[in-house]
């Protein structure tokens, strides 16, 4: 065959190959398990400690809960119990990331990350859901991934949520709160313009005795050799940056004390 024209039916082929081979993820990902019935103490704790939502696009799925950024296609903050009993490492299968049914305006298509040089992070890690793979499943919805750059995912951020998966087996489980720091004129990937947060925040609570106790980390999104303590920062501080009201049910004097002071003692 003449080579002026097997190279155009070359990339045809290639062209077609592409687009059947992506369809079939597609079909993959088409379903997601549902997971079990959630525990009483996660009811509590959404009536309780939940955020408020800037956007108004509140999400409960069965493992985490969420508030949906349309503007920038991801959330602005996913918030979840991670009980002792919970802390396992199974080993699942990794599955496919597909988007969420629940996001009326529709998630990010995880095509958005492709060659974008930066990772598909997890706000809710998939490591704190290997108790059950409907609950490790439902962790791979776009809504709950935000880009991340590789060296920040695999280090610094990375061993903060072990650090969580710790304080999860020592104080009998804990609440958190964790998302990008949202707003204008940040860089974009992907044809949706995903946004690229500066910097990542992380709440954890500890409730024992009925008494909130809590640390919050105001992490940028590059490596970092520090320790995450050194990111320590009031909640005041995470407000101010993103506009969330972390504990609006609280009486007014126990939330100026709780989110107006950092206290690493016990963290």
């Amino acid at each position: 065959m003449n080579r002026k024209y097997l190279y155009p039916i070359l990339i045809v082929v290639v062209t077609v190959i592409i687009y059947f081979a992506e369809k079939y993820v597609d079909k993959q990902t088409e379903a997601y398990p549902e997971t079990v019935e959630r525990s009483a103490s996660y009811f509590e704790f959404e009536q309780s400690i939940l955020p408020t939502s800037t956007t108004g696009t509140v999400i409960a799925h069965q493992y985490f809960t969420l508030s949906y950024a349309e503007a920038h296609e991801q959330a602005e903050w996913v918030a979840y119990e991670l009980q002792k009993k919970q802390i396992k490492n199974s080993d699942f299968k990794r599955p496919y990331f597909v988007q969420d049914r629940k996001v009326k305006s529709g998630s990010a298509d995880w095509r958005n990350y492709k060659n974008s040089g930066y990772d598909r992070g997890h706000l809710c890690p998939a490591a704190d859901r290997e108790f059950d793979y409907n609950a490790y499943h439902e962790t791979f919805l776009t809504s709950n991934i935000s880009p991340q750059d590789n060296s920040f995912n695999g280090g610094i951020w990375n061993r903060l949520e072990q650090k969580t998966r710790y304080w999860a087996k020592k104080y009998d489980g804990v609440f958190v709160i964790t998302g990008g720091v949202l707003r204008n004129g940040l860089t974009t990937i992907g044809d949706e313009r995903v946004s690229v947060p500066k910097e990542f925040y992380k709440i954890v609570v500890d409730t024992r005795g009925g008494e909130l106790k809590t640390i919050a980390f105001l992490v940028p999104n590059k490596g970092s050799d520090q320790s995450f303590y050194e990111y320590t920062v009031t909640i005041d501080a995470i407000e101010e940056k993103t506009g969330i009201d972390f504990f609006p049910k609280l009486s007014e004097a126990k939330e100026k004390k709780l989110e107006s002071t950092i206290d690493r003692s016990g963290w």
